[in-house]
């Protein structure tokens, strides 16, 4: 964790704490794009584009969250968490992988890992995650800097403490209330295809989960009806959209 001085309105200077991410990851163009999205969320990014340089990191750089690819070149995920936990029981670490069988998932918790997304994932569920585990592990202090409120006409969502807030009242959502209300937020006034929610958050979109999905859905328009500046459509057979004023 880092502490950086931030000029307020009023020309103050305050302390705010900056968490830093180690992401191990090999492809180079991933590696960008969640580094850059880490980076706009208020966290400082360690990139390591193997095993080994993910290991030295953890020794020199002190990061407060591991993010780890699992096939990675001289040193594989699963290995270099081992290797984590010898030196560092208490830092929260989430596994990004493909590999999305029982036993990968069982073979990463076993190796010292706290959570694990499969690929392709959403950068919004990968913060929910991130921030989760954050303040799981201790680290509950007021973040400044990190992005965990989407404001939205006159509401506010809340993706640590899985609450919405609306001009009469305050919501507690389940969490794939939180990663849904998320990913409608990121494509306010834009039409959100059915699949992409059915895909990044249920996993597929067979029957069973596009009615789960709808009851999610009406259950969120129930709420949202608190806030005269936004309206929760539905776009017959096609999505979704979520306008804002």
């Amino acid at each position: 964790m880092k502490w950086e001085r931030e000029v307020n309105s009023r020309y103050n200077y305050q302390l705010i704490m900056k968490y830093k991410v180690l992401y191990a990851e090999d492809e180079p163009t991933l590696a960008q794009i969640i580094g850059e999205g880490l980076t706009s969320s208020g966290y400082e990014v360690i990139l390591a584009a193997d095993g080994e340089q993910a290991l030295k990191a953890v020794q020199t750089d002190a990061p407060d969250i591991c993010v780890l690819d699992i096939m990675m070149p001289l040193k594989d995920g699963y290995t270099l968490a081992e290797d984590i936990r010898k030196m560092a029981w208490n830092i929260p670490i989430i596994f990004l992988s493909a590999k999305s069988l029982p036993e990968d998932v069982i073979r990463g918790f076993n190796s010292g890992g706290n959570d694990y997304l499969k690929k392709p994932f959403n950068m919004g569920e990968l913060l929910v995650r991130i921030e989760a585990l954050l303040t799981r592990f201790g680290h509950d202090q007021n973040k400044a800097s990190v992005s965990s409120h989407q404001s939205f006409g006159k509401s506010e969502l809340d993706t640590v403490t899985q609450q919405l807030r609306t001009p009469i009242a305050k919501y507690s959502l389940s969490y794939k209330e939180t990663l849904l209300l998320g990913l409608l937020i990121q494509h306010k006034n834009m039409l959100l295809p059915r699949q992409v929610p059915l895909q990044e958050i249920w996993g597929n979109d067979n029957f069973y989960n596009a009615r789960s999905m709808d009851v999610f859905m009406s259950h969120l328009r129930k709420m949202l009806k608190d806030d005269p500046n936004v309206q929760l459509m539905s776009i017959r057979g096609t999505g979704y959209k979520l306008i804002c004023e």
